[in-house]
Order: structure tokens, then C-alpha cells, then sequence
């Protein structure tokens, strides 16, 4: 398990390194100048070129790269182009928030998805199979930011839970915080709760159709037994997996998440980032976002490992 272990992190390491290299490279011939846009065009070649060489855009393509490869390793992700300080300092009162969406977002499914998925596996065919299924088709098609309009709608305006749009900072008031980061969490999480009940119901039932349990029933094992003792065990491992796929999606679709209920993530300063072209901080944001994604990736791998020591040996 340990040389598994070893492999997962070397892989995270030099994914994420080639990501770094991507994105630094993209962001170095996509057409527009930084210093212009700070700048203005009116401004001076002369001007222009001087703050170039204060950006230190001037330098060859590899020294910049590696300067900042460098400063990353350290947690200094450079200076913001718009605001002139750290963009650690930037993005860094951010990070929390979208941890805790995620982190919410990601309990809800958990919680939801195996005790829903095994009952109507279970109840295969029955009256209440039938309309979780229904409502699973239709929580599946569901967009996210329209599901975050309708609870807005609903909790905020009909039930006057919250106030929309009044976000309160965990810096404030954490439990206010954490009771705001509710509605958009399960925004975020019903369509995938959806997704992985579905999985997790066609998992058990086409295990329960195999030879090992079909052997287990024989001797005496009743439905309850069956499915807890045997089945469940390998059916849940494609549902873990699906569970680390969806949470890269789960990044992106926080981002519209984040527009819909006013919340001042990561995903807000990234397009605004993106529109005065403020290169650091877009930089740093994908960077953060891929860390999160290539993490959640290897700790899935190494979950199923544990949980199935046949993957270790592939």
C-alpha cells in the first residue's frame, strides 16, 4: 500500500507540473498586453516599455517560468498586474469559502446518494422506487445555478430564511457564514446526489446478479444480509470513484454557483481577473483549482486501494 501511496503523489506532482507549464505558456503568447491594459492605450511605447521591464515581462519565456515555478513552491504566487500586492494576499480570504462549499457540497452527496441508492435497490420496482426515479431524472437534468435560483427563491424570498445577496464573511460571523453556504451547497450538490444514486442502484442490482452472490444467497444469506455483507461492498467502489470525478465539475459549476448567491470565491476574482487581464491571479486561481482536482483524484484512488487491494497490484 505504501509504494501505491508513493505513485499516486509522484503522479500529482508531475500533473501538476505540467499543468503549471500549460498555463504559464498559454498565458505567455495569448494575445494582449498586460502593461497596456494597465496602462491604458493611450500611454507612451516608452511607458509602456518601461513598466514591461518592471513586470519583468521582458524576460526570456523559461527565466519567468521558473521564477515563478520557484515562488510557487515557496507560497508566492506573484504580484497581481491590477492591484499591485501579493496575490496570495489577493485570493488567499477566498480559498476558505469555496473549501467550504466544496466540503458541504460533497457531505450532501455522500449523505444522500448510498442510503437513497441501496433503498431503491432494495425496493427494486416497488411504489417508492418508482418516484425516486422519477424525481432523479429530473434533480439530474436540473442545472445547478437554477436550482441555486429556485432554493434563492424559496428559502430566501418565500420562507425569508436568509436575506439573497446578504453574504456575511466567515471572518464575521462563522455561523452566519456556514448557514449562508447552505442553499448554494446543495445547489451544487442535487443534480450529482441524483447522478449517484442512479449509479449506485444499476451497481448493486447488476452485482447481485453475479455468481459470488448467487452462491452467498444459497447458503442461507437472506436479502439483507446479502446486500450488506457482499454486495454493497463492491458496488460502492465505481459510486467512490464517480464521487472524485464530480467534485472537478463541482469547481466549475461553483463558479456560476457563486454568481447566483452573491459569494465572493475564487471564481468571482478569476473572471474578474480574467477581464483586466490580471495574468497572476488568473494563474494562481487554475493552479489552486487543479491542485483541488489532481488531490481529490489521487485521495479517490487511494480510498478505492484501501478498500480494494486488487487495484494495487495494477
Amino acid at each position: 500500500m505504501g509504494k501505491y501511496v508513493l505513485k499516486k503523489i509522484a503522479a500529482l506532482i508531475l500533473t501538476l507540473l505540467a499543468v503549471s507549464f500549460v498555463v504559464f505558456f498559454l498565458f505567455s503568447v495569448i494575445p494582449g498586453d498586460p502593461a497596456v491594459s494597465k496602462l491604458g492605450t493611450n500611454a507612451t511605447p516608452e511607458k509602456v516599455e518601461a513598466l514591461r521591464e518592471q513586470m519583468g515581462l521582458n524576460a526570456p519565456f523559461f527565466v519567468r517560468y521558473f521564477k515563478w515555478l520557484f515562488g510557487i513552491l515557496h507560497g508566492d504566487f506573484g504580484t497581481s498586474y491590477a492591484y499591485s500586492m501579493p496575490v496570495t494576499k489577493l485570493i488567499g480570504s477566498k480559498i476558505p469559502i469555496n473549501a467550504v462549499l466544496s466540503l458541504f457540497a460533497i457531505l450532501i452527496v455522500a449523505a444522500f446518494s448510498v442510503p437513497i441508492g441501496v433503498y431503491t435497490a432494495k425496493h427494486k420496482d416497488g411504489p417508492a422506487d418508482r418516484i425516486i426515479m422519477v424525481l432523479n431524472q429530473i434533480f439530474m437534468a436540473f442545472p445547478p445555478f437554477l436550482l441555486g435560483l429556485l432554493l434563492t427563491f424559496f428559502f430566501g424570498i418565500v420562507l425569508k430564511l436568509f436575506s439573497p445577496g446578504s453574504y456575511v464573511g466567515y471572518d464575521v460571523n462563522f455561523g452566519r457564514f456556514l448557514g449562508y453556504m447552505i442553499c448554494p451547497a446543495i445547489a451544487l450538490a442535487i443534480p450529482k446526489t441524483a447522478m449517484c444514486i442512479k449509479l449506485l442502484r444499476t451497481n448493486i442490482l447488476e452485482e447481485a446478479k453475479k455468481d459470488y452472490a448467487k452462491t452467498a444467497y444459497s447458503k442461507g444469506n437472506n436479502t439483507t444480509g446479502l446486500l450488506y455483507k457482499y454486495v454493497l461492498k463492491n458496488a460502492i467502489m465505481p459510486t467512490i470513484t464517480f464521487v472524485g470525478m464530480i467534485f472537478a465539475d463541482m469547481i466549475a459549476s461553483g463558479i456560476v454557483i457563486e454568481q447566483t448567491f452573491g459569494i465572493p470565491g475564487l471564481g468571482r476574482s478569476l473572471l474578474s481577473a480574467i477581464s483586466v487581464r490580471d495574468y497572476p491571479v488568473v494563474e494562481a486561481i487554475i493552479m489552486l483549482i487543479a491542485f483541488g482536482i489532481v488531490f481529490v483524484s489521487a485521495l479517490t484512488d487511494i480510498i478505492h486501494a484501501a478498500l480494494d487491494p486488487r487495484v494495487r497490484g495494477e
